[in-house]
């Protein structure tokens, strides 16, 4: 066991844990968020997805050994805290999920992609969300979700600027 110091949704946790943990357990069962998801345990379907100084990483293959020392994490948990996100608002106006599994992994990248991205195109898309696999086949509603949500952002970045 070693001890570590995290930083989760800006708050900072200080644990012990085997230096080989993968941090989607340390994030749910050692600091208590369940909204990272476990799927596949080798990066390939992006249920784990989270943001590591703002770029999505999968959880499930990063070691708590290996996190950088002042990382900053984002979790599902950590996206619209105070009030929906513009990609929640659309995955919820869209009816995006079925199941609901891979979710948060879904939105983790799509929050990505539209920082990165704010107008993305169809390509661009495709491009940010491979490897985040849905099961329930709702690629054709989380495209319109992530174009949707890009709309409300501009729209209230338009406001502002008014």
């Amino acid at each position: 066991m070693a001890s570590y110091k995290i930083n989760v949704n800006q708050k900072v946790y200080n644990l012990k844990a085997d230096p080989d943990v993968p941090l989607v357990w340390i994030l749910r069962d050692y600091v208590g968020l369940k909204g990272t998801k476990f799927g596949c345990g080798i990066a390939t379907c992006g249920a784990c997805t989270v943001h590591l100084n703002g770029k999505p990483v999968r959880s499930c293959q990063l070691r708590i050994s290996a996190v950088p020392a002042n990382a900053e994490f984002t979790t599902i948990e950590g996206i619209g805290e105070k009030s929906l996100h513009a990609i929640q608002r659309a995955w919820n106006e869209l009816q995006v999920p079925q199941c609901g599994y891979c979710q948060s992994g879904q939105i983790m990248s799509a929050v990505a992609l539209l920082k990165k991205s704010p107008d993305p195109s169809d390509e661009e898309i495709d491009a940010a969300m491979n490897g985040n696999l849905c099961r329930c086949g709702t690629y054709d509603r989380i495209r319109k979700a992530i174009h949707l949500a890009a709309k409300l952002e501009n729209n209230l970045q338009s406001s502002i600027k008014k």
